[in-house]
């Protein structure tokens, strides 16, 4: 047995010395923490940052996002304008309708009411004057009352009054459907005062035939009054015949009164 020194042993390989150098006789130990890492060019690499994929999707996503809200934001708007002005136009449209309707509903209300009283106006009673002035007679609405004012049973001037209901009293502002007078004077003495009327414009003058006979038919203010009528003035033997109405509400009476005038000369 030898006596040489004991020597520990680490392993397989000795313990190599941690200064010992590398094939470039450089020193292999490990620099120090503070140390630079590469050539300055590399380092400045490092320095820049480096954009990471997820990021430009992200941006991406927001940029579609605002645009979608935009065109939502804007078709929403769209549609309210659009709601509006179809609210206003379907309320317009009703308005219309319900006006239609109201003036349909009154038309014919109206009408209706029209041909009841021309049917209470049937059948038509006879009005038959004083036989010594020409026997006048027509045919008047069996709805009018008849008053007979004068009968020139001993000459003078014969008078009668028709109206619907009831006869008012007698007046150059009562209104009357129709007033029936025969004057004891002669015809073309009478019309002279009508004439001042046409010449002053308060009336105008037409000639239409009353049986069979042309007759002057006045239209505007009555001599002697304020009101509006028609006054038609023939001759009847040799007498002045007159027939007027104090409204022109009665103008469609009148004229059938006229239509169905008999007189004997």
């Amino acid at each position: 047995m030898d006596n040489q020194p004991f020597q520990p042993s680490y392993g397989n390989q000795p313990m190599q010395n941690q200064s010992q150098s590398g094939p470039m006789g450089q020193s292999q130990m490990a620099q120090p923490m503070g140390g630079s890492f590469g050539s300055p060019m590399q380092q400045t690499a490092r320095l820049v940052p480096v954009a990471k994929p997820g990021a430009n999707k992200s941006t991406i996503y927001m940029i579609l996002l605002i645009i979608v809200g935009l065109v939502a934001v804007t078709f929403i708007a769209l549609f309210i304008w659009m709601f509006s002005k179809w609210d206003t136009a379907q309320s317009d449209v009703d308005s219309q309708v319900s006006a239609a309707v109201a003036s349909a509903v009154n038309e014919k209300a109206e009408e209706l009411e029209n041909q009841f009283i021309e049917r209470e106006k049937q059948p038509y009673q006879i009005f038959a004057g004083p036989a010594d002035y020409g026997e006048l007679s027509f045919e008047y609405p069996k709805t009018w009352s008849v008053y007979e004012a004068k009968a020139a049973t001993s000459g003078g001037d014969y008078e009668a009054y028709l109206n619907p209901g009831k006869v008012y009293p007698i007046g150059n502002d009562t209104i009357n459907a129709l007033r029936v007078i025969i004057k004891d004077q002669a015809y073309d003495t009478y019309i002279k005062a009508y004439d001042n009327y046409v010449r002053n414009g308060r009336l105008t003058v037409s000639v239409r035939p009353i049986n069979g006979e042309n007759a002057n038919l006045y239209t505007g203010e009555l001599p002697g009054t304020k009101l509006q009528g028609i006054v038609a003035v023939f001759k009847i033997r040799d007498k002045a015949a007159v027939l007027q109405t104090d409204a022109m509400i009665f103008e469609q009476d009148f004229q059938r009164v006229l239509d169905t005038v008999r007189y004997n000369q």
